[in-house]
């Protein structure tokens, strides 16, 4: 008796438990499982906020990829950066409204990495958008921090939210300011030959 097997192709992995990593896949209509990553993501001394994202991408990727060695997994790392200081999640209230007493007036750095990694193979890439605030009275920081959106939001605010209230201007990928460059990954999956598949489009 003859058999045939057909080759079932390799699954998305996002190792990321991120709500907005999960849904931005999902409105680009990939298939995707998610499996997050549990690395330490404190920064190294002296380590420049674009290298630290791309850092953590990696070492996300190479966690998650041990666990799923024949699938594909997509890291990602986002932080926000302000000349020479690095503004992650904040630890409570007064350190959100320090983070926004500083962003406010000013432009700022979103620097977002992503590594996609399938056993040996490794494609990594970072991209950077430059995020300006309107100058905020001490009222409006105490509003938008009542809110309780920045204080899980790197920088102490979601620009897809009601943070978006507060910006002047941006340059750059909206999409990167959320967390994840879709453009850029868009464009490698193509490259790879992987985007037609994964969305069942037929050549």
């Amino acid at each position: 008796m003859c058999y045939s097997f057909v080759a079932m192709p390799s699954l998305l992995i996002l190792a990321s438990g991120s709500p907005r990593r999960k849904q931005m896949l999902t409105d680009l209509r990939l298939p995707f499982t998610i499996d997050p990553a549990d690395v330490d993501e404190t920064p190294l001394p002296d380590e420049p906020a674009d290298a630290m994202v791309l850092r953590l991408a990696r070492d996300k990727a190479d966690v998650v990829a041990a666990r799923h060695p024949h699938d594909w997994v997509l890291a990602s790392d986002t932080t926000v950066a302000l000349e020479s200081h690095v503004l992650g999640k904040p630890k409570d209230a007064d350190d959100a409204r320090r983070m926004l007493n500083l962003l406010q007036g000013r432009t700022h750095q979103v620097h977002t990495a992503i590594c996609l990694r399938k056993g040996s193979e490794v494609y990594d890439m970072i991209d950077t958008s430059n995020v300006t605030f309107r100058a905020m009275t001490p009222e409006q920081i105490d509003w938008y921090v009542a809110t309780g959106e920045p204080l899980d939001k790197a920088g102490a605010y979601a620009i897809q939210g009601t943070g978006g209230l507060f910006i002047e201007r941006l340059d750059g990928s909206f999409a990167t300011v959320m967390g994840l460059c879709t453009e850029k990954l868009c464009n490698l999956l193509d490259t790879l030959g992987l985007l037609d598949g994964w969305l069942g489009i037929n050549g």
